[in-house]
């Protein structure tokens, strides 16, 4: 079973900027794509950012389209979400998630795609 531990969450003023870690415990990561996805309280967990398992396709929600950054480090085992431009409506536990490459990857935003799931990262942006 893969175990995928996300670092990197704190608190920072909107416009502010983090940068996001997923590591990944097996070398079998470099098969699976990778996602972000994110829960505010009281809200549904919604996807953020996807990666194919060769960082060759990257999609993004359209709140985050040109402030966020997916990338990939297949010899690290490890998955990076760069937040730029930071807003308060980005506040969230963000959480890493792995699914086989075998699944459509047109399927990225649904959370039932993915197998594995990391425990999440807070992020708090204040005004």
């Amino acid at each position: 079973q893969m175990r995928l531990v996300e670092s990197g969450g704190g608190l920072v003023q909107a416009g502010g900027s983090l940068t996001l870690s997923c590591a990944a415990s097996e070398r079998t990561f470099s098969t699976y794509h990778m996602g972000w996805f994110r829960q505010a309280p009281g809200k549904e967990r919604e996807f953020v950012a996807g990666i194919s398992w060769n960082g060759v396709r990257t999609s993004y929600v359209d709140f985050v389209k040109g402030r966020f950054t997916v990338s990939r480090d297949n010899v690290k085992n490890t998955v990076y979400l760069q937040m730029n431009s930071l807003k308060p409506e980005d506040t969230a536990l963000y959480y890493c998630a792995a699914r086989s490459s075998a699944v459509l990857w047109a399927e990225y935003v649904s959370p039932s795609r993915y197998r594995y799931w990391g425990l999440g990262t807070q992020v708090t942006v204040s005004s």
